[in-house]
């Protein structure tokens, strides 16, 4: 299959030991960028993903944020898909006694109610600081100008954990995508948005690359439907095992720059 267009998932797949971008991951990039675009894809915000864009200086290309939620063209929305403000009302009264962390995300905006363990984690490992607000405040304001959130993260304990995703589950499990990326967290996004679903709006109304031209590189169980769909799926080696299984080819792992191996030995 030829490679005309990449996508990259970013954290377990992107990075190194270090969260961060490797010499030899950004040489790779730089080195085909100006021939074959280079897209991240990520359930990230848009500005903890634009400054590895810089990094790799690709910010003349689109992001696909919030695993699909989001896309930016130019630096301007041309897909928005959010969780309307009555949901995230309704999750809200069900942890009354705050008994897990509740992030709320449209855009660029990042609010939390207070600057806890789980905001500051976040912002350590996203490079990016959130608003501290009042989570019913942000629920009035987004009522009154229709608009909600590209993504919800619940961060706590486990037993807390599990109590909200089932409570979510029960409630919303038509409407929601619910995804465990650990015991301690969900990463809550609409239904009807996936990796694969922006990856097809890019390729049909800005790129016209067929899909079967398409490389892209994943770890964990939201990046599955994407590496099915697209020409070529490439899975880190760290890849949980499902994703492994359905990928067209490993590469190493994350932490040992598996993507870069790769565009090194098969792209130009």
């Amino acid at each position: 299959m030829p490679h005309r267009i990449v996508f990259s998932d970013i954290d377990g797949t992107l990075l190194n030991a270090e969260r961060e971008l490797s010499e030899f991951t950004i040489s790779e990039i730089k080195r085909i960028k100006d021939t074959i675009p280079v897209i991240l894809i990520s359930s990230r915000m848009p500005s903890a993903m634009i400054h590895l864009q810089q990094e790799l200086d690709i910010t003349t290309e689109p992001i696909i944020c919030y695993n699909g939620g989001l896309i930016l063209v130019d630096h301007k929305p041309i897909h928005s898909t959010f969780i309307t403000p009555d949901i995230i009302e309704k999750l809200n009264d069900f942890n009354s006694e705050q008994k897990f962390h509740i992030s709320l995300y449209h855009n660029d905006d990042w609010y939390v109610p207070k600057m806890d363990f789980w905001a500051n984690r976040e912002a350590n490992n996203t490079k990016v600081n959130p608003t501290v607000k009042p989570t019913k405040s942000v629920i009035r304001e987004w009522k009154d100008r229709n608009i909600g959130a590209h993504k919800i993260m619940c961060m706590g304990e486990e037993t807390y954990i599990d109590e909200a995703y089932l409570f979510l589950e029960q409630n919303f499990g038509d409407i929601l995508h619910l995804y465990r990326s650990k015991a301690t967290y969900i990463e809550i996004a609409h239904k009807s948005i996936s990796k694969l679903t922006a990856i097809e709006i890019l390729l049909n109304s800005h790129f016209n690359i067929p899909i079967a031209d398409t490389v892209a590189f994943g770890d964990n169980y939201n990046d599955i439907a994407m590496l099915k769909a697209v020409g070529t799926g490439v899975a880190v080696a760290n890849a949980k095992p499902e994703t492994l299984q359905i990928a067209d080819s490993i590469t190493l792992s994350g932490k040992e720059d598996g993507v870069a191996t790769y565009i090194k030995k098969n792209i130009l």
